[in-house]
């Protein structure tokens, strides 16, 4: 089997809106759906094997039973990625996550949360938090006290297509009318540093953690701008978005003949635009992929050819 489709997992949030259902076609919880986890192996919300020899499996249980024969050789003890669709039908809190060093001295966990984003979709006017413009630790904490925020806060607007890299300890938010891709570490740490003043159902407001995000922060601000690397194919365009130690990620931007070429290690990929067929040049064997669906890659799989015009975003650690 060269393709094992995942089941995902949806969160209700405070910001989450009903996209998920109408524009992925996902059947979805009632309620303000924000994220859909496509692909992971957190404890916080488990993809299931959905196809293939391990059908029924978690990702989870794939990796500590069958690491090197479906991923590849790895020392890490957990699967080291995760995968979302994110609506923000509202403004996401304003936030910040530690690197690996910091979640392990202030959470005991193993990875901290340096991520990635694909725009999707963005409404006219649509804008992302990322950054600050405090010049030292003492500024942050004077202006985050007395609620600087506009002037504080550095925004960015957005389109679909965008891709923006999001390096743990840089202060963002996903703005209102904005759905993503999200490649990220596997984690779920994150620190709160303002929430627009909101309250939940119940009335309160959600907890902040003032002192942990000034501790990972980076300030003067500081996040890296990968440079995309687009080659031209003869059915179809590939573009190398980001690589760092953490995950590289490519998008796919595939006709009918496009190939995706073997790998000595496990790939992920997510179904953004379309929908078609691939097929396993060693294998023969054909699966239907469309919009919204997940799929691990084992390692050694052959080439996959593509039928139909589709874009895909692959990702490996």
């Amino acid at each position: 089997m060269s393709l094992y489709k995942l089941a995902p997992v949806f969160k209700e949030r405070i910001w989450g809106g009903r996209k998920l259902e109408s524009e992925y076609g996902y059947e979805i919880p009632e309620g303000p759906i924000g994220e859909c986890w496509g692909i992971s192996a957190h404890a916080h919300g488990e993809s299931t094997v959905q196809t293939g020899p391990y059908k029924g499996m978690t990702l989870s249980q794939l990796w500590e039973q069958h690491k090197a024969e479906v991923f590849g050789e790895y020392e890490l003890n957990e699967f080291p990625l995760l995968v979302k669709v994110l609506d923000a039908a509202a403004d996401l809190s304003v936030q910040v996550h530690p690197n690996d060093q910091q979640a392990m001295k202030l959470e005991g966990e193993p990875y901290g949360k340096t991520e990635c984003w694909y725009v999707l979709h963005a409404e006219p006017g649509a804008e992302l938090i990322i950054g600050h413009t405090a010049q030292t630790k003492k500024e942050f904490v004077q202006r985050v006290e007395a609620g600087e925020w506009s002037s504080l806060l550095q925004k960015k607007p957005v389109q679909k297509g965008d891709f923006v890299f999001v390096e743990s300890g840089t202060i963002h938010a996903i703005g209102a009318g904005i759905m993503i891709l999200e490649i990220q570490q596997s984690s779920d740490t994150t620190y709160r540093v303002y929430d627009f003043d909101r309250r939940d159902a119940e009335g309160n407001k959600r907890e902040l953690h003032i002192d942990k995000a000034i501790e990972v922060s980076k300030i003067p601000h500081d996040n890296p701008t990968p440079e995309r690397e687009l080659t031209e194919l003869e059915n179809g365009t590939l573009t190398q978005l980001v690589s760092t130690k953490e995950f590289t990620v490519w998008h796919h931007d595939a006709a009918t003949g496009y190939e995706l070429p073997d790998a000595s290690r496990f790939q992920l990929l997510s179904v953004i635009e379309g929908e078609g067929t691939l097929r396993a040049e060693k294998t023969g064997e054909i699966t239907a992929v469309a919009k919204g669906d997940h799929f691990l890659i084992p390692k050694d799989s052959g080439r996959l050819i593509a039928q139909g015009s589709m874009e895909w975003v692959t990702s490996e650690a």
